[in-house]
Order: C-alpha cells, then sequence, then structure tokens
C-alpha cells in the first residue's frame, strides 16, 4: 500500500498486507459483502457462475452457476442481492431464493449487457450497460447490439426505468455515488477515452445533470469499477500494465493519493468484513483483501 500524496496516510493500516483469499478463475468481478451471512460474493464472468467466500472459515464455493453472466453486484436496501448480467438483464435475487427480472428491454429493445450497478437510498437502481458481453463469447455471447451504451436507473417504487446518460460517455463501465449522494461518478472505458466522469444528481434525485471529465487516464490506464468510502475517496479497480496493476485511490477532488499493488490487473472492490474495514478486491484471476483505515460509504 502506496501512499502518493500525505493524506493518505491516515488509511493505511501499518501492520495489514495484501491476503490472497481465493483463485482459479477466468475474470473475477463484481464483489459485495453481506454482513449478515459472513461472506463474500463476487463473479466469475466466463465461467457463468457467482463465487461464494466464508468469512468463517475462508472456503471458497460456488454460490449460483449458470448465472447468465453475472458481473457487478450490490445489495439493495432491503439486503437482498442486485446483479447486472452480460445475459442482458438486471435482477433481484429474493430472500427465498427466487429471481425477479428488474430489467431486460428498454423501449422494445434488448439490453446489450448490464455491467456495473448500485442501489440508492430511495431504492432505485442505477446501472451501466454496455457491449462487453455481445462482442465475443468469453464473457456473455455474441449478438446484435440493439441500443446505445448508457446508464439506467430503475425507479425504487413504480419500477420504471428512465437514461440517465446518453452520448458525454460512450462506453460507461464502474459507477458510484457519494455518501450524500448529490454526486454520481461513472468510469468511460472507451479506448482512448478513458476517465471517471463526476454528475451533479438532481435535487429530486432522478437526473444526472453537469457532467464532466474528472480524472484523465494516460494510454496505459484502465479503470474498471470502484467504491466510495465515507471521506468521498474513490478506491478504483486498475490496470493494465505492472506498473498500474491494482487498486487506483483518488480523493473527491480527482488528485491521485494512493495505490495498491497486486500481481493482476483489478477489476472491481467493495468494502466489507464485520467492521466494514476491509477491502475486498476482485482481480483477474484471484480474489485479494486488505485491511484499511477507512470504511466503505453505504450503497457506494
Amino acid at each position: 500500500m502506496k501512499a502518493l500524496d500525505p493524506s493518505f496516510e491516515k488509511y493505511r493500516q501499518p501492520l495489514a498486507s495484501v491476503e490472497r483469499l481465493s483463485q482459479g478463475f477466468n475474470w473475477a468481478e463484481g464483489p459485495v459483502y453481506f454482513g449478515d451471512a459472513r461472506c463474500l460474493l463476487w463473479s466469475d464472468i466466463p465461467n457463468n457462475r457467482i463465487m461464494r467466500w466464508d468469512d468463517e472459515t475462508g472456503a471458497t464455493s460456488i454460490y449460483r452457476k449458470p448465472s447468465n453472466y453475472a458481473n457487478g453486484n450490490t445489495r439493495d436496501r432491503q439486503g437482498r442481492l442486485v446483479t447486472a448480467e452480460h445475459g442482458r438483464r438486471v435482477t433481484r435475487t429474493e430472500y427465498n431464493g427466487r429471481i425477479t427480472v428488474l430489467m431486460e428491454r428498454f423501449d422494445g429493445k434488448r439490453l446489450s449487457s448490464p455491467n456495473d450497478i448500485v442501489v440508492k437510498s430511495d431504492d432505485s437502481i442505477w446501472f451501466t450497460d454496455m457491449n462487453a458481453g455481445l462482442t465475443g463469447n468469453w464473457n456473455g455471447e455474441i449478438a446484435e447490439q440493439e441500443l446505445p451504451q448508457r446508464v439506467y436507473r430503475i425507479d425504487g417504487k413504480t419500477g420504471k426505468a428512465a437514461v440517465v446518460t446518453d452520448g458525454l460517455i460512450q462506453r460507461p463501465n464502474g459507477l458510484a455515488f457519494l455518501p450524500d449522494e448529490k454526486k454520481l461518478y461513472v468510469i468511460e472505458s472507451q479506448p482512448g477515452l478513458r476517465a471517471i466522469y463526476v454528475f451533479d444528481v438532481s435535487d429530486d434525485g432522478t437526473k444526472l445533470l453537469n457532467g464532466k471529465k474528472l480524472i484523465a487516464c494516460d494510454k496505459d490506464e484502465t479503470p474498471d469499477g470502484f467504491r466510495v468510502d465515507i471521506d468521498g475517496n474513490l478506491w478504483c479497480g486498475w490496470g493494465m500494465t505492472p506498473e498500474f496493476d491494482g487498486v487506483r485511490i483518488f480523493n473527491p477532488q480527482g488528485k491521485p493519493i494512493g495505490q495498491i499493488a497486486l500481481p493482476e490487473r483489478c477489476a472491481n472492490v467493495c468494502f466489507g468484513g464485520p467492521k466494514g474495514n476491509r477491502l475486498f478486491m476482485a482481480a483477474t484471476h484471484s480474489l485479494y483483501a486488505l485491511y484499511v483505515n477507512t470504511l466503505g460509504a453505504l450503497g457506494g
């Protein structure tokens, strides 16, 4: 864990080190921690499964297979698993294990491959939809793209979907709210345009306004999924070279303040553990963890 700015020192646990918790996956993504079950779930997209790591025993098992090429995972405010699936839909897993399809079409056309997902405190579900699952048979299935790549919002009360970004970001990937939910960060993953954008959330919480580029990436940097801590710092899955592989941490102003080096590109992260101070990192073929001196923002 390396400080790139003195402000990062407060987030380091001096005696903590990176642990590899599990390995043997083709592309690990979308980690989400379940404190009530003391477990972590994450996606292994090419193997079409969701994995489960037990915090008590350290055992890894298959939670769901097939998973419809699940990618991003989160929990809603009722504690249910909500998943963005490259199999062209967004789902919720009910308490009894039944899967409810929340969205698979917009204006009569099929979604492309829902990628990352978050739930706001008003129960609305926000997710990115891009083409990664349609362009090959590795983390999805080759198919025709019917809709532009966008960010959508599903209303928590009516279930009605709406487009919240269109045009500014060409290939949206990870997304996360600030702790006060007044801003939403969205990753642009189009090669040559990779960056992190920030939007204001409208007062009624239904629209995104004033989008602007916050962090520009050079040709060797690839941001992916990320989460936000209680101070508004962004903990971002990063790659694609040994220099950048791991997690890059930025303050709310977009300044890089820290880095966690991993031997693999990191796709996504989440905070968890009994005290919420453990960073879990889904990185290519492995799952890693590191204790840090901060907590994840609820819904981040």
